[in-house]
């Protein structure tokens, strides 16, 4: 019998390191992040459960299942989004941080704030609005709104103008307009130039509505301007001038009108600071150039 046990089991089984093929594991990927917003769907692969996000605390985040049972689970890795893995990370977003705490964030419209996204590519659509000072009060209180629907307002320098808007735009089913005009009431001048637009070729896609407020500045209520109610002003005498002469502000040119204008501005913050007979028409325009085709 062979003394060498090289001999007897062929080649020496412990000559060759058993070590010396073996690499280190690659260095784990880092998960994609993802925010945990509200009802966002997602799966805790330890546990199995499937379900959307009600609400973020702190390191923590609740799920709801389809059957209405909710689970905590800590926020990180270990989650599967769409069938991959990933971190779940709290919301950073100041909307998308209330709404995942439970709470509605609503824009000056009154509105509920979606989560934030890049701007949207505007609309074919255009919404109309007579004078200045009237885009500027569209803009402060519904421009979130209009931004989220890629909805662009047109500052339209006279209600005269309007029948000459509407033929060089051409508007059609894909491409209506929306038009917010001044003191429109019957009989006035710009109710007959509304009536016009309807009858005239475009009018199936051309919506014309109106308040009943001699200028804008009214919109606003009286109560967010701290008054009992607006002055009246002589039908002898530039209503703007007069309205700033009864609150003994200065008008002796257009600069002053412009001061008066932000002052007054400034008290407007929200939909609740406006008239509802403006927040009706304003949001119906909006309805209007977005309805779906």
């Amino acid at each position: 019998m062979p003394s060498d046990p090289s001999a007897r089991f062929g080649a020496d089984r412990y000559g060759a390191d058993v070590l010396a093929d073996y690499k280190r594991r690659p260095a784990p990927v880092a998960l994609p992040e993802v925010e945990a917003e509200f009802d966002l769907v997602v799966e805790e692969v330890a546990s199995d459960f499937c379900g959307s996000v009600v609400s973020v605390d702190g390191r923590l985040v609740e799920l709801e299942d389809r059957r209405g049972k909710r689970r905590t689970f800590p926020l990180g890795a270990g989650y599967l989004f769409e069938g991959t893995p990933v971190k779940l990370v709290a919301p950073k977003s100041a909307a998308a941080k209330a709404a995942a705490a439970g709470k509605l964030v609503r824009t000056a419209s009154g509105s509920i704030a979606g989560p934030e996204q890049p701007a949207r590519v505007a609309r074919a659509s255009r919404i109309y609005v007579e004078g200045r000072h009237d885009a500027e009060l569209v803009e402060k209180i519904w421009g979130d709104d209009l931004r989220g629907e890629g909805v662009v307002v047109e500052y339209l320098e006279g209600v005269d103008d309007l029948d000459a808007v509407v033929r060089e735009f051409a508007p059609s089913r894909e491409r209506r307009i929306g038009v917010l005009v001044d003191h429109l009431v019957a009989g006035s001048k710009e109710s007959r130039i509304a009536e016009a637009v309807a009858r005239g070729p475009y009018g199936a896609h051309v919506l014309v509505v109106g308040h009943p407020f001699v200028d804008i500045w009214q919109s606003v209520t009286p109560k967010a301007l701290g008054i009992r109610a607006w002055p009246t002003v002589p039908r002898t005498m530039e209503w703007k001038h007069g309205i700033c002469e009864a609150f003994g502000w200065p008008h002796a040119d257009q600069a002053d009108i412009a001061r008066a204008w932000k002052r007054i501005l400034s008290r407007a913050n929200s939909y609740t600071d406006l008239e509802p007979v403006l927040l009706g028409r304003v949001e119906q325009l909006i309805d209007f150039v977005t309805e779906p085709v």
